[in-house]
């Protein structure tokens, strides 16, 4: 058996080779996992690079035309719960197939989030997965198609993970979850139980996200004959914050409300903190429900009836289908949403 390296000396690829007993040409086609090798061959160079502690340089990888076995999660904000727990699901997928994921941060700035992508491009990421709702304008499709085209030639793929489609033809995969149904459900779950003067807090106009959510809100009055009063569709930050401020805006013009469909849980959580401070009692007085059911939902008092969305599973498939694709299989996947009732909402008292 060939002896190890010399302390010291950074073991190479025909160290690994030498060891196994394998050709260097072997080796490179075990670590870039493009070409058929025999199990009892493949086990051999993987306990040989144990054996010498072998590490391998990416970059000559990447020059090498092979991918870097890293798939790239890049969102807004690593606090925020939505964007979190997606990134969860996408670092557990990335462990089950044996991948590495790096997290990437843009905090909201277009020219960041194109230098991060390009960045990825040069380090042959397998996947890049941007999280989170976006302007859905000629300029975003613009900056998308070139996104995907750009990752493609590189052998690398563009994931869209809860933003809108660039279009058809273009090389990017689409995992997208149901915000204009749950929306529709959780109003009509209003509406059925009485409510007519219901406020939606929380509206950015442009936003793929909210546009939907409003666009389910719409869709419940028209389908059960309520009238909607669009004054009552309120713009407002998405945090605790934002909901404080919009509800006790809403309040100081509008006391008959008797529901607030808030855009996500966190601006719930300060809908229900601007209530409380103005003695208004949920649901005895006003229901108020969120969207998003963030872990913070159930321990909000009283615990938040919201729409599930399915986090981690949207991260999960991102990544499942960046990496197993075929013709066979879609580039586009919608997942369902649903309403977790518990203690926030009440039938409209007479």
């Amino acid at each position: 058996m060939p002896k190890r390296t010399d302390p010291g000396r950074r073991p190479t690829l025909a160290d690994v080779a030498a060891r196994a007993g394998v050709s260097a040409m072997t080796v490179s086609r075990v670590l870039a996992g493009n070409y058929p090798v025999a199990p009892p061959t493949r086990s051999k160079v993987l306990r040989a690079m144990r054996d010498l502690d072998y590490v391998v340089n990416a970059h000559a990888r990447a020059l090498a035309g092979a991918a870097t076995r890293t798939v790239a999660v890049v969102l807004d904000d690593p606090t925020g719960p939505f964007f979190a727990f997606i990134a969860r699901g996408v670092e557990q997928q990335a462990a089950s197939e044996g991948r590495l994921c790096l997290l990437c941060t843009t905090h909201g700035d277009p020219e960041r989030e194109a230098a991060v992508v390009e960045l990825l491009r040069e380090q042959r990421a397998e996947a890049v997965i941007l999280v989170g709702g976006a302007q859905d304008t000629a300029t975003y499709t613009e900056r998308m198609t070139g996104f995907a085209r750009a990752l493609d030639r590189s052998g690398s793929r563009l994931v869209l993970c809860g933003r809108p489609s660039p279009g058809p033809g273009v090389p990017a995969t689409v995992v997208e979850y149901d915000n204009e149904g749950g929306a529709y459900a959780m109003t009509s779950y209003l509406l059925a139980n009485g409510h007519r003067t219901i406020a939606y807090v929380g509206r950015e106009p442009g936003l793929s996200t909210t546009d939907e959510r409003v666009a389910g809100f719409r869709r419940a009055h028209a389908d059960h004959g309520a009238p909607l009063d669009e004054s009552l569709i309120r713009p407002g930050a998405f945090s605790r914050g934002g909901g404080r401020v919009a509800t006790e805006a809403l309040w100081a013009e509008r006391a008959d409300v008797t529901a607030v469909f808030a855009a996500t849980d966190m601006i719930a959580a300060g809908a229900l903190q601007a209530l409380r401070g103005r003695g208004v009692r949920v649901p005895e007085d006003v229901s108020v429900v969120g969207f998003d059911d963030i872990p913070l939902a159930s321990d909000l008092t009283p615990a938040l009836t919201t729409v599930h969305v399915p986090h981690e599973q949207l991260g999960r498939e991102a990544v499942r289908l960046s990496l197993h694709r075929g013709p066979d299989l879609d580039d586009r996947v919608m997942l369902g949403t649903h309403i977790v009732v518990r203690d926030s909402a009440a039938p409209r008292r007479p």
